[in-house]
């Protein structure tokens, strides 16, 4: 726990930074979060921001340019192109809900409603455009794997629904004990085993 605290103190400021960029973001840079976390399941989310930045600077979007792009930034790359063509589609049907102010209940709202989101890519999205106020968690392998080893769940992998709940409210409860916020405590995390603080 020391070391964690050692940590934060030390990236706080740079951690903060970050995330009040997120909250100042336009329209075209939400969009382009929204379409970063349609790629990020289960590849490497560098790359798939790479892909974003490559998507967005072609002339005309069409289902070969992207997949090409994909097909060497992403796993299941065909699933991935269908939805990020289909993507400006998914974003009109959620854009008029974001400023929910349950966040929980946008969350929700948003996994349900966006073929290819699910709870984690569903908080992933809010929290990058500065929307999710600590009050929900990005279940990636990075934060299930430091509860578990600070025993505060029995198991690394979330089983479903009602167990991603149950997590989130370990999570969000650990941060609140350790008073870090949970956004920055997420950043923290994945800037530990990644090497930087991205998004």
């Amino acid at each position: 726990m020391h070391n964690l605290l050692k940590q934060y103190k030390t990236y706080k400021d740079e951690i903060r930074a970050r995330l009040a960029d997120f909250r100042n973001f336009n329209e075209e840079e939400q969009f382009k979060e929204f379409m970063f976390c349609l790629l990020t399941p289960q590849s490497n989310a560098q790359k798939c921001w790479q892909a974003v930045e490559e998507i967005f600077r072609l002339k005309k979007i069409d289902e070969k340019s992207v997949f090409d792009i994909l097909k060497t930034k992403t796993r299941f790359h065909i699933t991935k192109t269908k939805r990020i063509l289909n993507a400006r589609g998914e974003w009109d049907k959620i854009k008029p809900s974001l400023d929910k102010e349950n966040k929980k209940e946008l969350r929700d709202f948003i996994a349900e409603n966006v073929n290819g989101y699910g709870l984690k890519e569903a908080s992933h999205f809010l929290r990058n455009i500065g929307k999710s106020d600590n009050k929900i968690a990005i279940l990636d392998r990075h934060i299930l794997r430091n509860l578990f080893a600070l025993n505060l769940i029995s198991d690394s992998k979330v089983k479903n629904r009602k167990n991603y709940f149950e997590i989130e409210d370990i999570f969000l409860n650990f941060a609140s004990s350790i008073s870090i916020p949970a956004d920055e405590l997420d950043l923290l995390w994945w800037s530990k085993e990644n090497g930087k603080i991205f998004k």
